[in-house]
């Protein structure tokens, strides 16, 4: 099962401050509102020669020399209300907005009825870090002048970096139908309508801001902001191009073009993109996350969890840098278990400082000990052509609706043809995509769920703080994840017994909850074709008996332990092949670069095959050219290991620890595959030339091997309906009778 990780994309707003700073406005008797008499100010206010030189630098952008003039000015008379406006005005311009704070609350002290001041003050206010007073700010400035287009852009702004998406688009659409002439405040709609997923809104939105600003780099950034979302990705590139065309350097262009390269699989372009960005800003939390989930799509893991710890060093509250770090983590064999624990401890201990109260009640808590029937949530963002949607596909259809209700809360709107399969097992589907966390949690809990289950754990596009507000009386981490999510309000984890025996169960701050035969159950491929004959046996004569281990795993998993091992066995097996398919190796560096790291092993580039991305049914005719796979470790296959066994083609897995390290022998096991699970690396080479070796029994496996896999547990849909639905009654069960100690 391959996670994918968050991008973190960089829409810049920039809703303009648009302080009036004019000569017209300044006083020859103090009347206008810039400045007002002080009932018995102790200074005498400057003249107004003065106060026009001072505006007249601000009007040409001589910002440095107006903050400097203006400090002094204000030094010398200090009840001077345009002084201050003038001086935090100067500040803010040069982004230095925690300095322009004090100025800016003392010019809204002194006027109280300027919008202006506030609309100022709130944009210091969230330069500090300070949102809620921020916002009052705006509030304040509205309420002044209730079509203030700049206060309710930067409203809108403030709104959607705290996921208030609804509020932000009324702010931002109000403030384009006021000035519907102004280039920003559309490509901030668009940037809201994307939140949303109203993702082709968005993108009209962010063309009539390019219609009306060409020059601006940044309507060219937000629009490729917008494509990137639709994953429209070679388009995104031209506009973050044009846009560093516009403005070299520009971190958020760069940020942006690195994220739409890794999507298209140029990884070393990609990791240039962000190295460059930190260049032009070094300490940009944002763009360290994203290149670390470059260098973590590498296989790069040191240096991944390297770039990680500085982002959350900057920004230590940024929940997706820090469940991407246990991403990495939860499959780095340099990490110990007590590591992983304890930075998942940490992220579980953020996600509950964000929640002010957690639910203690809920509609559905005195519904009795057994109700009919138990309703169950899956919160994921997987409903669809992904491994999750895979092994829910088989045996969703065959849950009894009379004992267990099923209802999805999916965290995006992509749907697929395999979503049109899933949807009718669900008695609701309910998209909270463009919810925040605490609206999505008193959603669930209206809807009174029983048992809520995250798929996602820490892959993009989950939303595990929902879990933090306790929005059911008993919650669980299942399927898309293979480690402590390390939520304390996660009561379960369900698993397996060769998975997660109970020597492991420190491991985990949830309680482990095993059933029976497999934590998986997996859907045939509908896109399958007939078992290939042994491609040992079906070469010519001068090539038979050359068998070709497979890979179709993605580089991440592929460390140098694993190739290492690897080339032991093609040492071993002087006539043996490699083939290794993954959509990185698109990449010609990437490619160049396995074969470099083959060599220094002693293998020969001829020897190994590499292949890049396939749509599904292309990748899956593919097994007819592999004999065996061999499974990566500590991160092992999923659905390519079932999907394998489906094509004939027998896994060769190396068992290590935990619920991950584990996978491979959870799988082979449940097919009736035990003898394929080694259990240390000279084993698992000793069992790889044995198997090669042995082309006849590897041939009359290979025949019979979907038929014996179809009759096992792990594709066996009725029995895991069942087993699934007695899982959800047992944490029922055990939750109640917690609760009534």
């Amino acid at each position: 099962m391959r996670p994918v990780r968050f991008s973190a994309l960089a829409w810049e707003f920039r809703g303009p401050v648009s302080l009036e700073i004019h000569t017209r406005a300044l006083p020859s008797a103090v009347k206008d509102g810039m400045m007002r008499p002080m009932p018995r100010a102790p200074y005498a206010q400057p003249a107004p020669a003065e106060l026009k030189a001072l505006a007249l630098l601000f009007n040409q952008g001589r910002f440095e020399d107006a903050a400097r003039r203006a400090s002094e000015l204000a030094a010398i008379t200090p009840d001077c209300a345009f002084c201050w406006k003038a001086l935090g005005a100067a500040l803010l311009a040069l982004g230095r907005g925690a300095e322009a704070e004090p100025a800016c609350a003392r010019a809204a002290a002194l006027l109280p009825s300027d919008p202006q001041t506030h609309l100022s003050h709130g944009v210091a206010l969230r330069a500090c870090g300070r949102e809620d007073d921020a916002e009052d700010a705006l509030r304040r400035a509205l309420a002044l002048k209730p079509d203030f287009a700049e206060a309710l852009s930067n409203l809108g702004n403030l709104l959607h970096a705290q996921k208030r998406h609804v509020e932000a688009e009324s702010a931002h659409r109000r403030a384009v139908e006021l000035c519907p002439g102004n280039a920003l405040m559309h490509a901030n709609l668009g940037a809201a309508l994307t939140a949303l997923d109203r993702r082709e809104e968005a993108e009209a939105a962010c063309r009539q801001a390019v219609a009306l600003a060409p020059a601006s780099a940044q309507v060219h950034n937000n629009l490729g902001t917008a494509l990137n979302a639709q994953h429209r990705y070679a388009e995104a590139e031209a506009c973050f191009r044009q846009a560093l065309a516009l403005r070299p350097a520009y971190p958020e262009a760069l940020n942006n073009l690195g994220n739409a390269l890794h999507e298209l699989g140029r990884l070393r372009e990609a990791e240039d993109c962000f190295r460059a960005g930190l260049a032009a800003r070094p300490n940009d939390a944002q763009t360290l996350s994203n290149l670390g989930n470059t260098l973590h799509t590498l296989g790069r893991l040191a240096e991944s969890q390297a770039a990680y710890r500085r982002a959350l060093a900057l920004d230590p509250h940024a929940a997706a840098t820090r469940g991407n770090l246990l991403f990495v983590l939860s499959h780095d064999p340099a990490c110990a278990p007590e590591d992983y624990l304890a930075e998942a401890r940490r992220y579980g201990r953020e996600a509950s400082r964000a929640v002010q109260a957690p639910y203690a009640d809920w509609p559905c808590a005195g519904d009795g000990a057994k109700p009919r029937p138990l309703r169950a949530g899956f919160v994921s963002g997987d409903l669809r052509n992904h491994p999750v949607g895979h092994f829910l596909e088989a045996w969703l259809p065959l849950v009894d609706p009379a004992e267990l209700e099923l209802v999805a809360y999916p965290t995006t709107t992509e749907e697929d043809a395999l979503t049109a399969r899933l949807r009718p097992s669900f008695a609701a589907w309910t998209p909270i995509a463009a919810r925040t966390d605490a609206e999505a949690a008193a959603r669930i809990r209206q809807d009174g769920a029983h048992v809520l289950i995250d798929l996602s754990g820490h892959t993009a596009g989950n939303r595990l703080e929902i879990f933090a507000h306790r929005p059911a009386p008993v919650q669980a981490s299942w399927l898309g994840y293979f480690a402590s999510t390390g939520i304390e309000q996660m009561d379960f984890l369900l698993a397996d017994e060769t998975g997660a025996p109970a020597s492991e169960a420190a491991r985990y701050t949830e309680t482990l909850l095993r059933l029976p035969e497999t934590r998986l159950c997996c859907a045939p491929p509908r896109e399958a074709l007939d078992v290939a004959p042994l491609p040992a046996l079906a070469k010519q004569a001068d090539q038979a008996g050359q068998v070709t281990f497979g890979c179709f795993q993605n580089m991440a998993k592929i460390g140098g332990e694993v190739l290492a091992l690897w080339a032991q066995i093609l040492a071993a097996l002087p006539g043996a092949r490699l083939r290794v398919q993954n959509r990185q190796l698109d990449d010609p560096a990437v490619a160049a670069d396995l074969l470099r790291r083959l060599a220094r092993l002693g293998v020969d580039p001829s020897r190994a095959v590499l292949c890049g991305g396939m749509d599904r049914a292309d990748y899956l005719a593919a097994h007819a050219e592999v004999d065996i796979i061999l499974d990566t470790f500590p991160y092992p296959g999923g659905t390519t290991t079932c999907e394998a066994l489906w094509m004939g083609v027998p896994t060769l897995a190396l068992t290590g620890s935990g619920l991950l390290g584990r996978q491979g022998a959870c799988l082979l096991s449940a097919a009736g595959l035990p003898e394929w699970v080694a259990h240390s690396p000279a084993e698992y080479a000793a069992k790889a030339v044995a198997f090669a070796s042995d082309l006849s029994a590897l041939d009359g496996l290979r025949q019979g091997l979907r038929g014996r896999v179809a009759a096992s547990p792990l594709f066996d849909a009725a029995l895991f309906a069942r087993r699934f639905t007695e899982a959800v009654r047992e944490m029922w069960r055990l939750r109640r009778a917690a609760t009534r100690r």
